[in-house]
């Protein structure tokens, strides 16, 4: 099957040396609590989104095998391509320690060890978690990535999940970041209440998960009851059913996937692509991971659709009309991050 290659429009320069697709692959899928991956056919399937422009790739190093993919990948596609194929690509892993002293030989052995993993002498954007805010090591894990960026070892430092109070204290610190990934969706718009504006006025950027809901924003949820625990089969269906019921429930997202039908039909483009449409579009977002099954399924044709329209001031007005019902998710749950530590 052919599948046409993204236009221009896909990509973003995040940095100045670091240009990515706008749809990043997301790699959680292939961590184990998704269902089985066969680990070829995975990636085999990587070389189809990387011809077709879905270049960067979202991972962690708690993943399950997502690092090993990459390295193998990268090894593949240089035998098949030549190594100046491999600057073509861009590979975004995370850090997520489990806490405890932050020394320099410590930094250095985890990122080391993502290196190693990944096939690569320095790891394009290193995005930092860390679990328990009131141990303050957090400051002393992002020195020493500052100074392995330094050397050479890790191209750019960035965040995963921090709020915004931590993000103001990180840069009083001294500490340069590219970008805080946080969830960001339709029904999660709590990081336009602190996250974005600081972000805005600190030149940070911000990379979106859990846009897609775990595949709940979908025709296939489309006129359909609740699911109960035993359809909700993967970790993300599970994660994200919760933020429907805290955000207002199943009847109200039935409304909000009947409205979306009706923008996406206008379109021609499905109710996924107007979900990361919209979150493409606000404000301080460089692009939206998007999970990808490697070796089960293939919705690269459906994705690439986002970059062939765009949402009229009617398409916003109809979804705002549903999202003024819901619940704030930002009284509920609190800032960008704080569902991790409540």
């Amino acid at each position: 099957m052919f599948s046409m290659v993204l236009p221009e429009s896909s990509r973003l320069q995040l940095t100045d040396d670091l240009s990515i697709c706008r749809v990043m692959n997301g790699m959680w899928q292939v961590s184990g609590a998704h269902g089985s991956i066969d680990a070829e056919a995975a990636v085999q399937s990587m070389f189809g989104y990387h011809q077709q422009g879905f270049t960067t790739w979202d991972l962690a190093d708690h993943y399950g095998p997502a690092e090993d993919f990459i390295g193998e990948f990268r090894r593949r596609l240089a035998e098949s391509q030549g190594e100046d194929a491999l600057q073509g690509m861009q590979a975004f892993t995370k850090w997520v320690p489990r806490g405890g002293p932050m020394t320099l030989p410590i930094v250095r052995e985890n990122v080391g060890l993502s290196l190693r993993r990944m096939g690569v002498e320095a790891i394009d954007l290193l995005q930092f978690h860390w679990w328990d805010y009131q141990d303050p090591a957090y400051l002393d894990a992002l020195v020493h990535l500052s100074q392995l960026r330094d050397e050479g070892l890790i191209k750019h430092v960035a965040l995963t999940n921090f709020d915004t109070e931590r993000l103001e204290r990180i840069s009083a610190h001294g500490v340069t970041v590219v970008s805080n990934q946080v969830q960001y969706s339709l029904i999660d718009r709590r990081p336009e209440i602190q996250m974005v504006p600081f972000c805005l006025d600190h030149h940070v950027q911000v990379l979106a998960y859990g846009t897609l809901c775990g595949g709940l924003l979908s025709e296939a949820y489309l006129g359909q009851p609740e699911p109960g625990r035993a359809e909700l089969n993967t970790a993300s269906l599970g994660k994200y059913k919760q933020m429907v019921d805290a955000w207002g429930g199943w009847d109200l997202f039935q409304d909000l996937l009947r409205t979306l039908s009706g923008i996406g039909d206008k379109h021609s483009v499905s109710i996924a692509n107007v979900s990361v449409r919209y979150v493409l579009d606000r404000p301080a977002v460089a692009g939206v991971i998007v999970g990808v099954r490697l070796g089960v399924s293939d919705r690269r044709d459906d994705n690439a659709r986002v970059f062939g329209f765009s949402l009229d001031s009617q398409d916003h007005d109809l979804i705002e009309s549903v999202l003024a019902r819901s619940q704030d998710l930002f009284r509920i749950i609190g800032d960008c991050g704080d569902e991790y530590r409540r």
